[in-house]
């Protein structure tokens, strides 16, 4: 294996220990090496995997090359990890007619540790499905979900429960799945995980699943955060016969994000007060976000303060972050100006472009505004592109067309693109995506009908939609707000209605912000819901 000599040539050299007669008791020690999750002997147990390969009388690679691929995992070694997997084929290791299993959840775990979902999947394919194992599919599941590709994981775990009836899914594989289900939005998939939970766990009452209920019991609680379903988010928390620092922060995270901001700050208040939970970075994120939902100013301050002066958390971006926009919103820009000079880290684009916004819905004056664009375009990131969008609304908003049309110009000139929104909605445990002008889904014609009725009906009661955030001068038809009509959030929106049992809820899931233009409060106000 002369690559991975070579790789390994400027790892720490093998101490003497490290060849030991006995092949078993040289796996043995791989494995050990492997197990301690540990940078410098996970290095040493690659040098050791080298060493006995090497050697006249190796010890069977089915047993030692798992080892070798954990220690390279944990230390997200992908070349060396490559060349492992090299090896694997040559050995004929992955062979549909000599498969071993074992080697082909290492490649998965391996790949997915190293950020190369498609490449742990394109392994897992590879794998006879009659060799296929429980923890092949969690593996699996887990690379997907772990990597962000929610959908596949999804529908990865529904390949297993249709084609693999009688593989029951363990505790490993729902809190997988409960991640997925709650990025994605995946409620009633969600539900069933749940479910399947209860029965999994049913009646233990060891030490070690209670603390694994804890764990779960803290992913449900993110689920239905996540989701919207704020009640079961509580009843899950409020049932828990133990918690952890998690649990209360994921709790009072959820009802931030859901607009029960005092019940969010009362429950910070409990843990803080009459649990004597000692609150972490983490928690102060969840209580400023409340704070910023409910623009509640002065308690943001207290709460600021607090967490320095009470508990000896050092801010970080996130908090300043959060702090800047409870004070920019409410137009205190000058203190919000403030805080930043008080950082002890670099602002980041996203603190200087929310100033940037504030300075928009202020009507701050150009100068400031231009001034806060600047300081946002020198960080360098990918979020350009959203600078330029608010600057062309300043421009816009001052009546300086000509500035507008130079920044559209500047965009086009330099690649940039707005970043693309979607929403996502859950309907029979499915979950639809949609972009803006999407027409690319089966109901799209009946979609779009039922967008037109919601449209006139609006219309018919007076509403007149906000167009002070849209995106570009150039998105709007003033006439009819053609392109506001084709929002991917209206498009989930008029999906839902077809569809969704009456009386049901409806949530969207949304990678960006929703425009004031087509927010369910704007419709709800008009009472129109109930009757479309």
């Amino acid at each position: 294996m002369a690559p991975l000599a070579a790789s390994a040539s400027s790892l720490p050299s093998a101490p003497p220990w490290v060849t030991p007669a006995d092949a078993r008791s040289a796996v043995n020690l791989l494995r050990s090496l492997a197990r301690a999750r540990r940078a410098d002997l996970s290095h040493r147990a690659l040098l050791l995997f080298r060493t006995l390969h090497a050697s006249a009388s190796p010890p069977p690679p089915r047993y030692s090359l798992p080892a070798a691929l954990s220690a390279a995992a944990f230390l997200a070694a992908l070349p060396e990890g490559r060349q492992l997997h090299a090896l694997a084929a040559k050995l004929a290791l992955l062979a549909p007619a000599h498969n071993t299993v074992v080697v082909a959840n290492s490649l998965v775990h391996l790949y997915a540790s190293c950020g190369r979902p498609g490449a742990a999947l394109a392994v897992f394919r590879g794998v006879p499905d009659r060799h296929r194992s429980l923890v092949s599919w969690n593996t699996a599941v887990d690379a997907l979900a772990g990597n962000g590709d929610h959908l596949a994981a999804l529908d990865l775990f529904r390949e297993m429960q249709r084609d693999r009836p009688d593989l029951a899914p363990d505790a490993y594989t729902l809190q997988s799945l409960l991640g997925a289900c709650a990025a994605a939005g995946a409620l009633s998939l969600g539900l069933y995980a749940h479910a399947l939970l209860l029965r999994e766990l049913g009646g233990h009452a060891s030490s070690a699943a209670v603390s694994r209920d804890v764990l779960i019991s803290n992913s449900l609680v993110d689920l239905y955060g996540k989701c919207g379903a704020v009640e079961l988010a509580r009843q899950v928390f409020d049932r828990m016969p133990e918690r952890d620092l998690a649990s209360w922060n994921a709790m009072v995270l959820a009802l931030a994000n859901h607009g029960r901001v005092r019940d969010s700050l009362d429950l910070f208040d409990r843990m803080t007060r009459v649990e004597n939970v000692v609150p972490n970075a983490i928690t102060f994120v969840a209580v400023l976000s409340a704070c910023n939902h409910g623009g509640l100013v002065e308690e943001g301050r207290r709460y600021f303060a607090a967490m320095v002066s009470e508990y000896g958390i050092r801010p970080r971006i996130e908090h300043y972050g959060c702090m800047v926009d409870i004070l920019a919103r409410a137009g205190f820009i000058e203190e919000a100006l403030d805080v930043v000079a008080g950082m002890n880290c670099r602002p980041d684009s996203i603190i200087w472009r929310s100033l940037l916004d504030a300075c928009c819905k202020r009507n701050a004056g150009l100068e400031l505004s231009e001034a806060m664009a600047k300081l946002a375009l020198d960080v360098p990131d990918d979020a350009v592109s959203g600078v330029y969008v608010l600057l062309s609304r300043v421009y816009a908003s001052a009546q300086r067309w000509n500035d507008v049309g130079m920044i559209r110009q500047l965009m086009s000139e330099e690649g940039f693109k707005k970043e693309p929104g979607f929403s996502s909605i859950e309907m029979d445990g499915s979950v639809h995506q949609f972009v803006a002008g999407d027409t690319s889904h089966p109901q799209s014609e009946e979609i779009y009908e039922k967008l037109d009725e919601i449209q006139q009906r609006l219309t018919s009661a007076g509403y007149k939609p906000d167009l002070s955030e849209a995106p570009m001068v150039a998105d709007i038809d003033r006439t009819k707000g053609a392109t506001l009509r084709l929002h991917s959030e209206r498009l989930a929106i008029s999906f839902g209605l077809l569809n969704a049992t009456p009386g049901a809820p409806i949530r969207i899931l949304k990678n960006l912000r929703v425009l004031k233009t087509i927010s369910f409060q704007a419709l709800l106000k008009l009472h129109l819901l109930k009757s479309l």
